[in-house]
């Protein structure tokens, strides 16, 4: 059999025996008053919501941005996931972060305090803080490194220059703004919209190219398949490299508010596909390192993970609440999550980061 291509029997195969979850309790908030407003002892710690994950280009690092104003970096080491670093700085929510697509130590965060913040992994400090004009909902890196997209609740798109660390750009939209992204080539940028649609800009002249109807519902978030290497003739079942290859990322997929993903051919911008298994709006999806997968995720008490080709379910992750965000890992078969679970004794958020994947 040909292993370069593994079929939707070899990757459901490959999960009945590679299902376990491993999670860390993430990000805890310390309420040190009473009723009365004065300090109490012993401290009381709460759990709070985890609005965002995201792996590093090399996957050594998963982040996770949380309503607790922190974020937390996590290592991975063979089965091993453990918390690594905190980062505090942030006066307000985080509410979604990125990774440089090439250098693995540089993190960008956008918050509800109106600041973008670039973090330095490696010296475990803050590099750099721009000021922006709004409480910032969502964050993006292109492809070259060289520019940072961060939108706000009022419909700005604000560009910085990330060799200067200064703003280049604010583009201001008249319609719901969603989710950003770039393509893969650095030279188209997207945006999703309430009113079910991508709205394509050429890159860096921002001028509109076209206008794609997605879905007939709220287009909430979009997500280009990942390029760079991937193993030939891969054994799923063995760690032995057998050489590598280059790709490129064939697709890219948005999620509506009609519970369906929509697969797009990046090169053509032609949907392909729908699927449609989730019956609660899509929150978040995520491809695979080698886009042969396809996750994603709602209020349903499943993560959906399709085979990108085709569409055919590969496998269920059951979990206890809604999910919000996900990420696969850059190298392996490993979805970072998180959801909105409870704790159940305080009745809080639960504050969890989990990885569904490993080896049983």
């Amino acid at each position: 059999m040909n292993r370069s291509e593994p079929s939707i029997d070899d990757l459901r195969s490959y999960f009945r025996s590679h299902s376990k979850i491993r999670e860390q309790r993430a990000h805890i908030s310390k309420v040190e008053v009473n009723s009365t407003g004065l300090a109490v002892f012993p401290l009381i710690f709460y759990c709070l919501q985890v609005h965002s994950v995201f792996w590093n280009a090399d996957g050594r690092f998963l982040a996770s941005g949380s309503f607790d104003k922190t974020v937390a970096v996590y290592s991975l080491e063979r089965d091993r996931f453990l918390k690594h670093h905190t980062f505090r700085g942030h006066t307000a929510s985080v509410d979604q972060l990125c990774w440089h697509r090439s250098n693995p130590d540089l993190l960008a965060t956008a918050s509800g305090d109106k600041t973008v913040r670039i973090w330095d992994v490696r010296q475990g400090k803050c590099a750099s803080v721009i000021n922006t004009k709004g409480e910032n909902i969502n964050i993006t890196w292109s492809p070259d490194g060289k520019t940072i997209a961060v939108g706000n609740k009022e419909d700005l798109i604000t560009f910085i220059d990330t060799r200067t660390n200064k703003i280049r750009v604010e583009e201001p939209f008249t319609f719901e703004v969603n989710e950003i992204s770039w393509n893969n080539t650095n030279d188209l940028f997207f945006l999703t919209n309430g009113f079910g649609c991508m709205h394509v800009l050429s890159y860096p002249s921002l001028e509109h190219q076209v206008t794609l109807k997605a879905h007939p519902a709220n287009c909430i978030c979009i997500e280009f398949g990942p390029t760079g290497m991937r193993l030939m003739n891969p054994d799923l079942f063995s760690s032995l490299n057998r050489g590598f290859l280059c790709f490129s990322g064939k697709y890219f997929a948005t999620g509506s508010a009609d519970a369906q993903v929509s697969l797009w051919d990046a090169h053509e911008l032609a949907c392909l596909r729908m699927i449609s298994r989730l019956e609660w709006p899509v929150r978040t999806i995520s491809f695979s390192h080698d886009e042969k997968l396809i996750a994603s995720a709602s209020e349903d008490l499943i993560i959906d993970v399709a085979y990108t080709e085709t569409g055919e379910r590969v496998t269920d992750i059951h979990v206890d609440a809604s999910t919000f965000t996900i990420a696969w890992h850059p190298k392996q078969y490993l979805l970072a999550y998180a959801c909105d679970e409870k704790d159940p004794e305080r009745r809080r958020d639960a504050g969890n980061v989990k990885i569904y994947g490993f080896a049983e």
